[in-house]
């Protein structure tokens, strides 16, 4: 009879949720906590491509997430009179394109994933991690002791931390050694009420002084926007926003952005009356390790390779699959839940290595400072079919097919979806 394992997830957004899954399926009884008081239904286009097809076509899931897409047409960039300067249309297929076929909101994702879920997944509702206590071969209840922050207590045999860039949880993990790379980029994310002009098309226009401006549709009848910028090399710009208040990052805002041109004035407006603007400093998360015996790092709290390299939401998906793959490996030939985690990152790290290695130039070719490096922008744009624009393209977020990778074959994993926890 085979031995009832439980698992414990924090993070209730993409990584956190498909990894439950994986992990319901191969018969683990699963808790996933999360901070927030419910799941957050909010959030910006992500895109499901290459590996991460593959794998949500495993999930059965492929046909539902297409039909919750966007509708994203492409990306087309446009002068500061709208005008279109070049339009790279939506890929086809698993990969391709800087908008991908599967192109959807991350809050609808969620939803899905965690609707995909069955009854051997609890979720655990605002609440937190706040200590790990790994215990060793040998003493009474081996696995992972966790309490909460609300003062519970419980011991699981997996513990996974997939709760974002910033997380927690990693903290408490010994010898992961993690550190943030910042990119020298500050990002202002929000929604915005839809006007005439708005159409199928992400919209991305370049201004002087390292400053962009897009809107992309979202299918929800509003549409998404974003301001982003170069921080300025001889101050903490960039860095100081994010420790601001609300007014205090929508001024900054409006310093940078008030004469931008294009839909600019727009833009500012609506983020000023968005509830949930949320501003972020990219950074990349370098981990030493992401294991530490029966715990891991999954997702964004593992390697958050930004949205200057894309590729992040399907790393998420794809390592989910390969977490739990591998430790089902590692226990059917006799062995523990610490060498199948080891086994995880020895497969999982050259791809994410490679996606976080960003082409020479980024971000500064993206945001351009100067005029004349705009119209040099916009020239080169202009010539949609040479090497200038098709290099501008690759420099996009998800503008290439990504790592050509494929999820290992886990035997382990292919038996039906849909029983019971043993």
């Amino acid at each position: 009879m085979k031995i009832s394992r439980r698992a414990l997830v924090s993070g209730a957004s993409v990584a956190g949720p498909a990894l439950a899954w994986w992990l319901e399926r191969a018969g683990w009884r699963v808790e996933v906590v999360e901070r927030a008081s419910q799941l957050r239904t909010g959030g910006q286009n992500v895109d499901v491509r290459g590996a991460a097809r593959g794998v949500v076509r495993a999930m059965g899931l492929e046909d539902r997430l297409l039909a919750a897409g966007t509708g994203e047409a492409g990306i087309r960039f446009v002068d500061g009179a709208g005008r279109s300067l070049a339009e790279f249309p939506a890929g086809e297929g698993d990969s391709g394109g800087a908008t991908a076929e599967a192109e959807v909101l991350r809050g609808r994702l969620a939803q899905l994933l965690v609707g995909a879920c069955g009854d051997g997944v609890r979720w655990r509702w605002g609440d937190t991690i706040a200590a790990l206590d790994q215990r060793p071969a040998g003493r009474d209840h081996e696995g992972v002791e966790v309490t909460f922050a609300s003062g519970d207590r419980a011991t699981y045999d997996l513990v996974v931390a997939a709760d974002g860039g910033r997380s927690r949880t990693r903290d408490l993990v010994p010898g992961t050694d993690a550190r943030l790379r910042p990119l020298g980029v500050t990002i202002a994310y929000g929604t915005v009420p839809p006007a005439a002009d708005d159409d199928r098309w992400w919209r991305w226009y370049v201004a002087p002084g390292g400053r962009n401006v897009t809107l992309r549709p979202d299918g929800e009848g509003t549409t998404r926007a974003a301001l982003a910028f170069a921080a300025d090399p001889d101050g903490p710009a960039g860095l100081r926003l994010a420790d601001l208040d609300d007014d205090g990052r929508l001024d900054l805002l409006r310093r940078r952005f008030t004469g931008a041109g294009w839909e600019s004035e727009r833009v500012l407006a609506g983020l000023a009356a968005d509830p949930e603007l949320y501003v972020e400093h990219l950074a990349q998360v370098r981990a030493a390790r992401w294991t530490s015996g029966a715990v891991a790092l999954l997702g964004d709290a593992a390697w958050a390779v930004t949205p200057l390299a894309g590729q992040g939401t399907s790393l998420a998906i794809a390592g989910a699959q390969v977490l739990v793959g591998e430790v089902e490996a590692a226990l059917a030939a006799g062995g523990t839940v610490a060498e199948g985690l080891v086994a995880y990152e020895r497969v999982m790290r050259p791809v994410v290595e490679d996606v976080q290695d960003l082409p020479p130039g980024v971000p500064r070719l993206a945001y351009p400072r100067s005029r004349v490096a705009v119209a040099a922008a916009r020239t080169a744009l202009r010539v949609a079919g040479s090497r200038p624009a098709r290099r501008l393209a690759g420099l996009l977020p998800g503008g290439d097919d990504g790592p050509a990778w494929e999820v290992p074959d886990y035997p382990a994993l292919t038996r039906p979806a849909g029983g019971a926890p043993t």
